[in-house]
């Protein structure tokens, strides 16, 4: 495949955004120097080349096997024309649309067969719609929806609710009358999606009086709506109380956009919520084990609710009713002020059925202290925590002592807090860390016999990384020499992920120093990930299941598709020094697909967009960031 299919494919993935070929900012020229002059130039002929580029892809695109890489290709295309060139976006929805339509329609297809995947490229292609036009949105969401007979599952009854309260909420700051309408048409139909928050906030900001018909009309279909049988009910009035009344100046400094009941609203709703709340009842026996998430989770609501018989009516209320007491621990304190009156009642239900607020201010407690993130503000948390969670906290403290210089603290904690192997690993490190700092002032030599004191490849790596990165702060030349001592860990073949990871890091460490030994550390890595994908080939179906219609999903999720995607992203950030070496590399691999994902990392990487890996944004660290790692129990 061309060099084009490599530049969009990450448009296929979501992974360019729109404002990456964004239009090139018009300044004055007469205002530029000679260099900004030449740099405005090269923007514009790099959006040139870009856009070129982009529709040889999508027309390339149409040779992919699998419909959901063709997919990808045409809403990330479709995201990046749009400002360019509107109609052809349009198109390129529409077509991608057409696909996911045929996909939902056809049960005997292997796509349809994988219900996250084509429920993941609707809900992608809906968004990538909404970002632009609402409408559009709209028309697509319609379009794509699955035929009656799959309405009847309560599964895909589920998402298609779940998106079409998504969508609410994102087109509320695109078009807020839009958004105020359909969220009426939900309330019509007996819904209460969590997203109404989302709507009333963007309406605040847009179109104050039309929130406040939305807020009233809210307020009031819950009030009339029995909370204790509609579990949406009940955790849109909890979401909307939670942030207290709007103030009213909503100029004022500091008010909280989450605020979007006037004081009378909120005072009804609150109301409304204790009198159900208070109707929960020790003695009804509610039984929790072994009923199915979505009877305890996700109640009958509306026209859409799916009949639950793992508990009876009665036992549905109280569950309802004990939840809603359960959010009013958190809401003491705005019953104090605006129903005063209410707030011995509620205090006393809390008695008797048992709920107390100790362990929720222990929380509190303890998220604050974090945050803080000094060995002392993690030593309180540990102290005010669940015994569940202290003993991961009391790590965290001992490392951080560690981390501020502090080797005596660390180790201390570890005596008094910690037992067995948790005690053992912060000991181990604070050992490690001793040894490296003692080894910053040794020569190679002394180094290398230190070697010997580790059972592991791996702590040597560690400790070799650890020390680079202290000397590189003083002597770029002496943290080179001991970053050269991690090429023989390199240059053994991999055994498994955590070493193709080792690996990484190595070729991390050595961006700042050398590029060039980074492109020697990472090739090793693409012959063996060549031959994993081979073997996966000839696996799939029987031990593994990657390949979907004989190719590679650009999206996969896979630990060998997340490899790539993590050694692409090393890839694209080596191109910034080399851009014909990191494509050489890029051509290392054998299988077109894997080829895509790289080069998609290199364009992304070179338009200075980071690359996610699994959901998370992937780059190497800053020179001499610490690259030791605490090992997990």
């Amino acid at each position: 495949m061309s060099k084009i299919v490599i530049v969009v494919l990450a448009l296929s993935l979501g992974l360019i955004s729109g404002g990456s070929f964004s239009a090139v900012g018009q300044e004055d020229s007469s205002t530029l120097t000679p260099t900004e002059e030449q740099q405005q130039k090269e923007k514009a002929e790099a959006e040139k080349r870009a856009y070129s580029l982009l529709e040889q892809l999508v027309n390339e695109s149409q040779l992919l096997r699998l419909s959901e890489n063709r997919i990808r290709v045409q809403i990330g295309a479709a995201d990046l024309l749009w400002q360019k060139d509107e109609g052809r976006a349009r198109s390129l929805l529409m077509l991608a649309a057409d696909s996911v339509s045929q996909i939902m329609q056809a049960p005997e297809t292997n796509e349809r067969r994988q219900p996250r995947v084509s429920t993941q490229l609707r809900q992608d292609l809906v968004m990538t719609a909404a970002k632009h036009d609402a409408q559009l949105a709209y028309q697509v969401l319609d379009l794509t929806r699955p035929p009656a007979t799959a309405s009847r599952d309560p599964r895909q009854l589920n998402m298609d609710t779940n998106l079409d309260q998504l969508l609410l909420a994102r087109i509320a700051a695109l078009d807020p009358k839009l958004a105020l309408q359909n969220a009426e048409q939900m309330l019509e139909k007996g819904e209460f999606p969590r997203t109404l928050t989302n709507v009333l906030a963007q309406l605040q900001l847009k179109d104050a009086a039309a929130a406040a018909k939305l807020s009233d009309k809210i307020v009031s279909k819950l009030g009339g709506t029995n909370m204790l049988s509609n579990f949406e009910a009940g955790n849109l009035a909890l979401a909307l109380l939670q942030p207290g009344p709007r103030v009213a100046d909503t100029s004022t400094a500091g008010s909280n956009r989450a605020q979007v009941l006037s004081l009378s609203a909120y005072q009804n709703l609150l109301g409304t919520v204790v009198d159900a709340a208070l109707k929960s009842n020790a003695s009804v026996a509610v039984p929790q084990r072994g009923v199915p998430n979505n009877a305890r989770r996700r109640q009958p609501s509306g026209p859409t609710a799916v009949a639950s018989t793992a508990q009876t009516d009665g036992q549905l209320e109280q569950n309802n009713a004990r939840r809603l007491l359960n959010g009013l621990q958190a809401l003491l304190p705005q019953i104090d002020q605006h129903l005063p009156s209410r707030g011995q009642a509620v205090r006393q239900k809390m008695g008797e059925m048992g709920v107390s607020n100790n362990r929720r201010a222990g929380l509190n407690q303890v998220f604050n202290a974090l945050q803080q993130g000094t060995a002392d503000s993690m030593m309180t948390a540990a102290a005010a925590a669940p015994p569940a969670m202290q003993s991961r906290i009391y790590q965290q403290a001992a490392m951080r002592a560690l981390e501020e210089g502090n080797a005596d603290r660390a180790r201390q904690i570890a005596n008094d807090h910690l037992d067995g192997r948790a005690r053992e690993n912060v000991l181990g490190n604070v050992e490690f860390r001793l040894i490296a700092d003692q080894a910053a002032s040794n020569s190679i030599e002394e180094i290398r016999q230190k070697l010997g004191a580790f059972s592991s490849d791996e702590e040597r790596i560690n400790f070799l990384l650890q020390l680079a990165g202290t000397a590189q702060q003083k002597d770029s030349e002496f943290a080179l020499q001991i970053l050269n001592e991690t090429r023989q860990y390199t240059s053994r073949r991999a055994t498994n992920y955590q070493q193709l990871e080792q690996h990484l890091r190595i070729a991390e460490a050595f961006r700042q120093l050398d590029p060039s030994r980074s492109f020697e550390v990472l090739e090793p890595g693409i012959m063996l990930l060549n031959e994993l994908l081979s073997a996966a080939v000839v696996l799939n179906g029987f031990e593994v299941n990657i390949f979907r219609d004989g190719e590679l999903p650009l999206q996969g999720g896979s630990n060998l598709t997340n490899t790539i995607a993590r050694y692409g992203a090393a890839i694209g950030t080596l191109a910034k020094s080399d851009l014909e070496r990191a494509q050489a590399l890029a051509d290392r691999f054998q299988l077109t697909e894997p080829r895509v994902m790289v080069r998609l990392s290199i364009v992304r990487s070179m338009l200075g967009v980071e690359t996610s890996v699994d959901g998370r944004n992937f780059r190497f660290r800053e020179a001499g960031q610490n690259t030791f790692m605490l090992r997990q129990p």
